[in-house]
Formats: structure tokens, sequence, C-alpha cells
């Protein structure tokens, strides 16, 4: 399971869904996907998130091991 900081990190910086989403070129729904945790993001995109918080891909995203397994 791969959790991320996206909400987190948009709301310290005051930042919409919907005003993320025109900067990554996706849509609101997508943010809202990720944040969930119900959607992981292309390459690409993680990639666009990184450079947009500018951050590190280990700084937002984090794969975490399912332990019910």
């Amino acid at each position: 399971m791969v959790k991320n900081r996206i909400r987190e990190l948009r709301n310290q910086l005051g930042i919409s869904q919907i005003e993320l989403a025109k900067e990554l070129q996706i849509t609101r729904q997508t943010v809202i996907a990720i944040e969930l945790g119900k959607y992981n993001p292309s390459l690409e995109l993680a990639l666009k998130i990184c450079r947009y918080f500018h951050l590190r891909v280990e700084d937002i995203f984090e794969l975490v091991e399912d332990e019910s397994v």
C-alpha cells in the first residue's frame, strides 16, 4: 500500500484541490482519489507532484507493508 502526504502538504500551503488539479493538469476527482489512497499516480504524475511541492518522492510517498497478508 502506498500512503501519501498530499492533503497535509496542500493544507499547509492553503491550496485547494481545484488549484492543485489545475497546476498538475489533472481533475479534482483525481486529486481526491490520490489523497484518499484509492489511486496511485503514475510515475510521471508523482514526479510532477514532487516538483510542485519542491520535495523528494520519499518525502511525499511511502510504501507501507500490508501486515494482514
